[in-house]
């Protein structure tokens, strides 16, 4: 039995977590290190626990608590070369830390089989990844891009679960509050993925076998849960599947989620 625990997921803060009997791998550090020993407390898990952090990329809602949660656990650091550089360069890695770069190899990490998998946002080596895990079930982490290409379509296939960002409803954001040079870049091929985006990405998933889908990263001024279920629920309607029947559907909330157990 493995867990997967979104701790925080909103264009605030995001970070994920999975466990197994073998390993322990936190994705992301977007949130306060106080902030997510709390939440990794509802499991009973704690940072001590986590051997590895994942970052998929150096935007702040990302790595806010990298640098203290590295300096009190000691954990090791895994992202693409490029990231790794930039985080180097913004002085968010302590001294002595293990540093793993991962591109196109496999990382393995308490049991579980990492892979990593370009994705299309505003930063260098942003990155998605997918996880293998004891029991041989897949487990795909996405979020923070602007369009799905085909390599993300290729490793998202074959999926247990997936957690996909959706981001924001259309219209929402174009009449929203934002400054107009921010609406262009959420927008744009390197911003972030729409509720209809997503839900176009669900059906694929679904047709290909996947069963259970977490949606991640929604904004907190450009999209509601409702709205993404929604989305997501009418798209795979189209294809004759009913939630809760013939696949699960969580929706991540910016903080206090669920456990997911797979």
């Amino acid at each position: 039995m493995s867990i997967i625990f979104p701790l925080y997921s909103s264009s605030s803060g995001n970070s994920t977590y999975i466990g197994t009997k073998k390993g322990n791998i936190l994705i992301d550090a977007g949130a306060s290190f106080k902030g997510i020993k709390e939440s990794l407390g509802y499991i009973d898990a704690t940072p001590e626990n986590i051997s590895a952090v994942m970052i998929t990329h150096e935007h702040i809602d990302h790595i806010k608590g990298l640098k203290t949660f590295l300096n009190k656990t000691g954990a090791t650091l895994i992202a693409s070369e490029q990231t790794l550089s930039a985080l180097i360069n913004g002085d968010k890695i302590p001294k002595g830390v293990t540093v793993l770069p991962i591109d196109k190899e496999t990382i393995e990490i308490g049991g579980i089989a990492v892979n990593r998998f370009a994705t299309s946002h505003d930063c260098v080596g942003s990155s998605g990844y997918t996880f293998l895990l004891p029991d041989n079930k897949k487990v795909s982490i996405c979020t923070d891009l602007g369009i799905v290409t085909d390599t993300v379509r290729t490793a998202l296939m074959g999926s247990d679960l997936v957690l996909l960002e959706s981001n924001h409803d259309v219209e929402m954001l174009k009449k929203g509050p934002y400054p107009p040079e921010l609406k262009v870049r959420i927008l744009s091929d390197k911003g972030h993925i729409s509720n209809t985006a997503c839900a176009t990405e669900l059906k694929n998933l679904f047709e290909n076998g996947t069963r259970r889908f977490i949606l991640g990263h929604l904004s907190q001024h450009n999209n509601t849960p409702m709205l993404a279920k929604r989305c997501a629920t009418s798209a795979l309607i189209d294809l004759g599947a009913e939630i809760d029947r013939d696949y699960t559907l969580t929706i991540a909330k910016p903080s206090d989620n669920g456990v997911t157990v797979i």
